[in-house]
């Protein structure tokens, strides 16, 4: 089982890549809906909390606390 518990600034990885091919995005707004950047291209998407559980795939690396 995946590792649900992300945080502001995690580094994570998406099942599927972004089109400018990255795979590593960044946390930038958590709430109901969660904002990730691209680390490739600097696009930035929000989507719901609960798709967003289901499309990511692992936690690259921990933010700082």
């Amino acid at each position: 089982m995946v590792d649900k518990n992300f945080e502001l600034n995690d580094i994570i990885e998406m099942k599927k890549p972004h089109p400018c091919g990255e795979n590593r995005w960044k946390i930038i707004r958590m709430g109901m809906d969660i904002r990730i950047k691209c680390l490739g291209c600097d696009h930035s998407v929000m989507i719901p909390r609960k798709e967003f559980t289901k499309k990511m795939k692992k936690i690259i690396d921990k933010a700082e606390s």
